[in-house]
C-alpha cells in the first residue's frame, strides 16, 4: 500500500502535521510504503485556468515543485491531507494544492461519468482548529470532500481536533494521536485483505 501525505500547515511540528504524522508511523510499522510532502517547503504557483490539462495534456503544465506531488499522489492508493484551519478555511498551501488538481479530471469532466484520470483513492483529511465550538468550521471537510470525491477520493474519513492552538508536538492531545493509529490500522488492514 503506498500513502502519500501532504502537511498543509506553514508550522512543520504543529498538531495537524502531528497526527498526520502518527497516522504515516502507524503505516509504516504496518508495512505501507509512505512519503510525505511539507507544501510550505516547495516552491509553486496556484492553478492559472489555463486548461492545457484538457487541451493539450493529461497533467498540469506548470513545472514546478508541486509537480512531483501531484505525481505521486497519483500513484498513491491512501492520501492524507493534512491542515489547520486559517480564517475559515484550509490553509493557503493545502488550497494550492487543491486547486492544481484540476489537471486530474479529464476534459469531459462535466459530464463523464468517471471525470478523474485516478484511480480510486482513499482519503484521510485532518483538520485541527483553536477554537473550541466544533459547530465554527464544519463546513471545510463536507465542501473539499465533494470535490475530492469528483476526482476519485471514495473513501474518506475526518480526524477533526477543536480547541488546540498553536503548539507543539508534545502537546497534542493523545486522544487524536490514537484515532490517527486506529484510522492506519483499518485502512492498511483492508488493504492486506
Amino acid at each position: 500500500m503506498n500513502i502519500v501525505t501532504l502537511l498543509g500547515s506553514p508550522r512543520a511540528r504543529g498538531i495537524s502535521a502531528a497526527i498526520a504524522a502518527r497516522f504515516t508511523e502507524t503505516a509504516a510499522e504496518l508495512g505501507a510504503q509512505t512519503r510525505s510532502f511539507e507544501l510550505n517547503r516547495l516552491t509553486y504557483r496556484g492553478c492559472q485556468g489555463c486548461y492545457a490539462c484538457k487541451k493539450t495534456l493529461d497533467h498540469c503544465v506548470l513545472k514546478d515543485d508541486l509537480a512531483q506531488v501531484l505525481d505521486a499522489v497519483r500513484d498513491a492508493d491512501v492520501v492524507v491531507l493534512a491542515s489547520p484551519v486559517y480564517y475559515g478555511d484550509v490553509t493557503a498551501q493545502l488550497k494550492g494544492f487543491i486547486d492544481r488538481t484540476f489537471s486530474y479530471l479529464k476534459p469531459d469532466y462535466l459530464s463523464n461519468p468517471q471525470p478523474s484520470r485516478l484511480s480510486p483513492k482513499k482519503l484521510v483529511f485532518v483538520l485541527t482548529q483553536g477554537h473550541p465550538d466544533e459547530g465554527m468550521f464544519a463546513d471545510i471537510f463536507p465542501r473539499y470532500e465533494g470535490f475530492l470525491k469528483w476526482m476519485g477520493f471514495v473513501d474518506a474519513r475526518l480526524i477533526r481536533a477543536c480547541g488546540f492552538g498553536p503548539s507543539t508536538v508534545d502537546k497534542v492531545p493523545e486522544q487524536y494521536l490514537r484515532e490517527a493509529e486506529q484510522a492506519a490500522r483499518e485502512i492498511v488492514g483492508q488493504g492486506k485483505g
